[in-house]
This record gives C-alpha cells, sequence and structure tokens, in this order.
C-alpha cells in the first residue's frame, strides 16, 4: 500500500527546503499543510523561546479510530551544514544531493516516511490507534527541541523515533553525556625577557590532560577533549587556556566518575604547580547534557516492533549505539522512545545517501507497528 512515488517525491519536496539548525520554519509550514489536510490538528510549543530560531517543535495529533492508548511518532526537522540549496539526485533508486551540500535524509526521510504512512492509513480507511506527531527543532545542535518540549502536548508515554541508519535494528541503549568546560589561568609575560614572571596556562593544561586515561574506557564508557584554545603570541607566555570536552556512559554512576576524575586531575595539576600567589589556577563547568536510554526487552515499544517486523517477514534487532538523541531526553522524561533506522548512509557529509527502498521498508514497518497496535494487541 505503500506509494512509492509519492514517498520519492515527497523526500525530494522535504529535501529541497533549507532548514539548518533554527530555520526550520519552511518545512515546518509544509508539514503543517500536509497534516492539516489528513485530518490532523496541529499545536506548536514555544520552544524557539530557548532556541533561538525562528520555529517551535510541531505536534500533530491525529484521533484514531480504535480505543487504545496512544502512540507517537518522531523526527527533526533541522540538518547540518552545509545545508542551503540541497539539489536532490535520483538514480538506480538512490538518493544523493549534487555533491555541494548535505542530502538531509537526516532526517527529512523520518518525515516523509511518517507522512506517507498517515496518508495510507487515511486513503485506505485502515484501523489506526490515537497518534502523535512529534516534529523537533534543533536536534543537531544539541537536542535541543526536545530539551524544550512542551510535555503538556503530548499524551503518549511511548513511541518511535525515525533517525537511525539500521532498517534492521532498534536502539534500545543509549548512553548518558556531560559537557565538561575547563580554564586553566596562568600569567603572562613577555617570553624573551622575563618567562619566570610567568605561569604558563597551556603547560599546566598539557601536564594535566598527559594524566587523563581519554577515548574508550570500558565498553559502556568514552571520554573527550575536543577542543582547545589559548595563548596570544609566540613572545607571550599563555595566560588562559579554554578545554572543552566530553563523557559519556551507559552506566550514570561510571560517568559520574569518569567526570570528577577530569575534574579532580586539573585541579590537582594546577595545585602541583602553583606558586606563592595561586597560579596556575582551575574553573571548571560541567553541564548534564542529555540522560541515557534504557529500554528492556520486554517493553511494549520493543515487542509491538518486533512483532510488526516478524510479521513482515524481518527480524529486528535491539541496538546499543554511543550517540545521543532526541530520545534520550524523551527517556529522562519518563517517556520510551524506541530509534529505527531509516537507511540513511554517511550522513552529516556531502556524499549522504538514502535508498528508496529502505524508506519503503521503513514505512512498511511502521505502518504494521500501527496496525497491530490499533488491534491492541503486542504479546
Amino acid at each position: 500500500m505503500i506509494n512509492s512515488h509519492r514517498l520519492s517525491q515527497r523526500f525530494i519536496q522535504l529535501a529541497e527546503i533549507d532548514s539548518e539548525s533554527r530555520h526550520e520554519a519552511r518545512v515546518a509550514k509544509e508539514i503543517e499543510t500536509a497534516v492539516t489536510r489528513m485530518g490532523a490538528t496541529v499545536y506548536y510549543d514555544r520552544a524557539q523561546e530557548n532556541t533561538g530560531g525562528d520555529c517551535a517543535n510541531l505536534v500533530a495529533k491525529f484521533p484514531g479510530n480504535r480505543n487504545v492508548p496512544p502512540l507517537f511518532l518522531s523526527g527533526h526537522m533541522d540538518t547540518v551544514v552545509p545545508g542551503k540549496g540541497v539539489k536532490v539526485r535520483f538514480d538506480n533508486g538512490i538518493f544523493t544531493s549534487d555533491g555541494t551540500t548535505i542530502l538531509g535524509s537526516d532526517d527529512k526521510s523520518a518525515i516523509a516516511i511518517i507522512l506517507e504512512v498517515m496518508e495510507v492509513i487515511r486513503e485506505n480507511n485502515l484501523p489506526c490507534p490515537p497518534v502523535e506527531l512529534i516534529f523537533t527543532v534543533c536536534e543537531e545542535i544539541g537536542l535541543l527541541g526536545a530539551k524544550y518540549l512542551d510535555l503538556s502536548l503530548i499524551d503518549s508515554r511511548f513511541g518511535y523515533i525515525l533517525d537511525s541508519t539500521d532498517t534492521e535494528g532498534i536502539v534500545t541503549k543509549a548512553p548518558a553525556a556531560n559537557k565538561i568546560f575547563i580554564d586553566v589561568i596562568g600569567r603572562a609575560a613577555h617570553a624573551g625577557a622575563a618567562p619566570e614572571k610567568g605561569v604558563n596556562a597551556i603547560y599546566a593544561a598539557a601536564r594535566a590532560i598527559a594524566e587523563l586515561e581519554l577515548g574508550r574506557i570500558d565498553d559502556e564508557t568514552t571520554c573527550n577533549l575536543g577542543i582547545i584554545t589559548g595563548g596570544m603570541a609566540t613572545n607571550i607566555v599563555p595566560e588562559k587556556v579554554e578545554i572543552k570536552g566530553e563523557a559519556r556512559s551507559h552506566d550514570p554512576d561510571k560517568l559520574e566518575q569518569v567526570t570528577q576524575k577530569i575534574v579532580s586531575t586539573f585541579e590537582d595539576t594546577a595545585r602541583t604547580l602553583q606558586k606563592g600567589d595561586a597560579v596556575p589556577r582551575v574553573a571548571v563547568t560541567v553541564e548534564h547534557d542529555f540522560p541515557n536510554t534504557y529500554i528492556p526487552e520486554n517493553h511494549d515499544v520493543v515487542v509491538l516492533a518486533r512483532n510488526a517486523a516478524a510479521n513482515l517477514g524481518k527480524t529486528l534487532e535491539s541496538k546499543t549505539i554511543g550517540g545521543g538523541a532526541d530520545a534520550n531526553v524523551l527517556f529522562g522524561k519518563g517517556i520510551a522512545a524506541g530509534v529505527l533506522g531509516t537507511g540513511m548512509t554517511d550522513v552529516h557529509t556531502v556524499n549522504e545517501s538514502i535508498a528508496l527502498k529502505d524508506m519503503e521498508d521503513t514505512a512498511r514497518l511502521v505502518l504494521e507497528i500501527l496496525q497491530i497496535h490499533a488491534a491492541g494487541d503486542v504479546n
């Protein structure tokens, strides 16, 4: 029942609308027009007041025709850069850009698939549970839309986010993450005339970094220092170094341990190198970026998706990933979101591509999920 031509054309239309993060208004309007025509009621929250963008999160509600609990389907409306002026190419069943921009299948493929599924249900008068469509903004710049989502608009307690690559997997485990901001403060001096009067912040930072274990700590935990800036000139003893990093773990206790290890190493190193006037010194800020996701194997969101896949003659494996997604934020708010793949590859690059067949397969899976849930059977 999936209309391949309609799915293809809608994806192209969506992909060619500019929607880099904080500029999703045009895509939102296109979605609003489509779902309103299909009979949904559309709501916007006030997320833009916190994101600084031109658009809020969009929630579209379909009442359904079966008396079962609601579920949601979700994708994000923003893309990474370079995402302006996308020109979609379609050859041998594969969508690409013209090579000068990203394609935007992350996450326009999700939007196209979700809209196609709802079109099929409407035009065939199929059984349908109450469905809430959640299209978020600013996912690519820190999951901001999800963080500021107005939960009073959402009745669903579980659902599916289409924002992964593997069409034969469902993401059920993802790590929590902390952002770590470290300032190492020394003292400036002329590097040639009076270096002994200075305290080299770069040297102090390097000493601390050399004491750290970075990268993969264990099978659940990673940490990284990704940005270092400091110094003004080669003839000035650098007074300040700014370091930005992160720690991630599937185990919240391990996340706290790794974070504190980074903080204490910098603080201890600064104390070791301090002179009488207490330089170098360290100022550290830790921000909790997002919580971990852990959805048990017997949760309805997993069982329902696997049953749907089985009905289509396929299997669906639970996946553990190292990245974060809107699902992490929702899980932290008590809402379970299984993340499904759409087949997108090489995302965030100009080599990005997606096969129409993969999009069709995901659409069939989502449609079957809704049909099983409408029947009230997840066993």
